[in-house]
């Protein structure tokens, strides 16, 4: 889709800090995060839907692949996935290692320097 951001992400013609990527998926970490690390995971294929990626299976694979990294660089309490997709019709998975203080759902967003988002990236890729 020509006005879809994730759509440019995909095609180069927007930045992202880049945390993952296969033949098929894209992660990147969301530049209005709710917590450290904050990543979205898309199809590089345009689809509206979570549910209508074709090879669902293999995108939830590369989810868990971005988790273990996750687990393993910034040592989360636990991680959550959300799904909801309103703000962006494109397909994405949230992928959000929680702290202590994150246990509860917020929707508020973290201020995080670019030189520290740039760091993150770099860890996780």
């Amino acid at each position: 889709m020509d006005d879809c951001i994730f759509c440019k992400i995909v095609a180069g013609q927007a930045p992202c800090y880049k945390v993952y990527e296969d033949e098929n998926y894209l992660g990147f970490l969301d530049i209005s995060p709710k917590t450290k690390g904050d990543t979205i995971l898309i199809p590089k294929k345009h689809y509206r839907w979570v549910y209508d990626v074709e090879d669902f299976y293999g995108f939830w694979q590369a989810a868990l692949k971005i988790t273990k990294k996750m687990k393993d660089v910034l040592k989360p309490l636990f991680i959550s996935y959300f799904t909801y997709g309103l703000d962006v019709p494109h397909a994405h998975i949230h992928i959000m290692p929680r702290s202590e203080k994150e246990t509860k759902f917020s929707q508020e967003i973290k201020k995080i320097p670019k030189e520290e988002m740039e760091e993150i990236a770099k860890k996780l890729f």
